[in-house]
């Protein structure tokens, strides 16, 4: 199985002097063709993990999610057939998108000191009748090692 990631480049924006006043990550664009035909995200919200915490692991069966570091670093974690799969996000390591197909246990580790943002577009969308967060083994991961 292949783990799609993409990375989100910055761009300076500038105000009407010319002048550089911050910038913009763009992370899902519907022209990209990133996502597979029918995944595109059909909610986006906003997950925090507190300072070197774990997020998970767990696992869905029906959503597939799409997760960006948008704010500090984190690295994700799959257990995939061939093993696990780290990949880093954030504002270290080009704010890099990765989707988490249905079916494949993940854990979202914070590798800083302050909170890290991170956007999660899964599709279909979240509801309060949707019974499919599962939880997963990863004793086997060392989580003291990023």
């Amino acid at each position: 199985m292949t783990i799609a990631t993409k990375v989100n480049k910055k761009f300076a924006t500038k105000n009407h002097q010319g002048q550089t006043n911050g910038f913009l990550v763009p992370i899902y664009n519907v022209h990209d063709d990133f996502f597979p035909a029918g995944m595109a995200p059909q909610q986006v919200y906003l997950t925090v993990i507190s300072p070197r915490q774990i997020k998970g692991p767990h696992l869905h069966f029906i959503r597939t999610g799409c997760f960006t570091c948008i704010k500090g670093n984190a690295h994700f974690i799959l257990k995939t057939e061939s093993g696990y799969q780290v990949f880093y996000s954030g504002e270290d390591h080009e704010f890099r998108s990765v989707i988490v197909p249905s079916g494949v246990p993940a854990a979202l580790q914070n590798l800083g000191e302050d909170e890290a943002y991170v956007l999660n577009m899964p599709t279909p969308a979240w509801t309060p009748t949707m019974s499919d967060e599962h939880t997963a083994d990863f004793s086997d991961f060392d989580f003291s090692a990023p």
